[in-house]
């Protein structure tokens, strides 16, 4: 089962699709709100979407899968993990976020200024503050991605039990491997943490290395 990452489709893994096809029956779903799914009728948090993901393995009668997960797939796939455990039998994750990290000093300061413009100026305040994915949204989608992006998975992660395959491009600036992968290593108990050449989209990027690191671990006994 392929997850993909936020703001993204299922064709973003069109390589493993393709390349794992051959061993595999492979599961790629839009994840709600994202390509050609329904859109959300309400902000959606992480455990909106692992809920989510557990009703579509039951009405495929799934368990024990192998999941490949990206960036906020790898969010969805911990926190469906921590809620039904036998869904997974190994878990790859490349780019993974969930992970929490400090606020620094610039962060609050920029944080509230933003609360402060936007009472006057709100239209002012969601063009200029935020990523640039965040101000692409919608206001409903606004709402559910600070949802997501708030929640630390950390616990989650930690009580994974089956084999968990970190897999971080090495220059990667959205999750830094030496921040989030090392994170998730020391969390996971039974789990291998590697880089590669690549960024957060690494898997695209230079999909035969990838694709050759991922079918090793999943059919490795």
């Amino acid at each position: 089962m392929l997850l993909h990452g936020y703001l993204s489709s299922k064709e973003s893994f069109y390589y493993q699709t393709e390349f794992l096809g051959r061993y595999f029956r492979v599961y790629a779903p839009d994840l709600p709100g994202f390509g050609s799914s329904d859109g959300l009728c309400e902000p959606w948090s992480v455990g909106d979407y692992a809920a989510w993901l557990i009703r579509f393995a039951d009405a495929l009668r799934l368990g024990g899968v192998y999941i490949l997960a990206h960036s906020f797939g790898a969010r969805v796939a911990f926190k469906a993990l921590s809620m039904r455990p036998s869904l997974a039998s190994k878990l790859a994750v490349t780019g993974g976020a969930g992970i929490v990290k400090p606020r620094s000093p610039q962060y609050i300061r920029r944080v509230n200024a933003y609360r402060r413009i936007k009472k006057f100026f709100p239209a002012f305040a969601e063009r200029h503050f935020g990523s640039a994915e965040y101000r692409s949204l919608s206001p409903l989608m606004k709402e559910s991605y600070k949802k997501i992006v708030n929640e630390d998975l950390s616990e989650c992660a930690a009580g994974i039990t089956c084999p968990v395959y970190l897999l971080y491009g090495r220059e990667d600036a959205v999750t830094p491997p030496a921040e989030e992968g090392r994170i998730f290593h020391g969390l996971i108990e039974n789990s291998v943490f590697e880089t590669m050449e690549g960024g957060h989209f690494c898997f695209s990027e230079h999909p035969d290395a990838f694709n050759a690191k991922i079918i090793k671990f999943f059919t490795e006994r």
